[in-house]
């Protein structure tokens, strides 16, 4: 199980890009690598670098600023469905990627290992990057703030339940045991003739 959070605040990185897929976040070659050996050196590796492999000075990742949370462009996290891609970001230790769309899978995948896949609209997206400082996040009123603006963004309920509780979608459906159980005991009761005999 992972640690649950319900509030976080952390510096921001713009990345006004739409558009940005899972092999940018993580080429495919780096994924031969053991999870264990961490991922976030390889975020958006190619991206990053200039023609001759060194890194970008000019590229916002690479500026040297300390934050955990992503402003980026819509559709972020198109592509193919590698878990890997939310690896690079956990490992590169964000918490948070806040845009107006994301790739479905991707964002499934992101909640799963605790990062919060915040869709804003675009008008919300345009207060926010016309803001600086550190931002606040609250996952039970679901808002942002950055300084004097606050906006909404939308979130699953069952999304916004398992990034409280540190849960994946397994944890999730163990709280639902009882209720399996009973069902499982009423099938029996109502449809004996649905069940395989057991041979003793």
């Amino acid at each position: 199980m992972m640690a649950g959070w319900s509030t976080h605040e952390g510096g921001v990185i713009a990345l006004p890009l739409a558009n940005i897929d899972t092999d940018q976040l993580i080429p495919a070659r780096f994924m031969s690598v053991q999870r264990s050996e961490g991922y976030g050196d390889y975020l958006l590796h190619d991206l990053r670098r200039t023609a001759d492999g060194t890194l970008d000075p000019n590229f916002p990742l690479n500026g040297g600023t300390m934050a955990s949370i992503l402003l980026t462009g819509p559709n972020f996290g198109s592509g193919s469905s590698r878990e890997a891609a939310v690896y690079a970001l956990v490992d590169a230790g964000f918490c948070a990627v806040i845009a107006p769309s994301f790739g479905d899978i991707f964002a499934s995948n992101a909640v799963n290992n605790g990062l919060l896949p915040a869709r804003v609209s675009k008008a919300d997206w345009d207060t926010l990057s016309g803001t600086s400082g550190d931002a606040k996040i609250d996952l039970n009123a679901k808002t942002i703030t950055i300084g004097e603006a606050q906006v909404s963004f939308a979130l699953e309920e069952s999304w916004r339940v398992k990034l409280i509780n540190g849960w994946d979608d397994i944890d999730l459906t163990k709280q639902h045991a009882g209720v399996v159980a009973a069902y499982k005991t009423q099938r029996h009761q109502s449809a004996p003739w649905a069940w395989p005999e057991r041979e003793d």
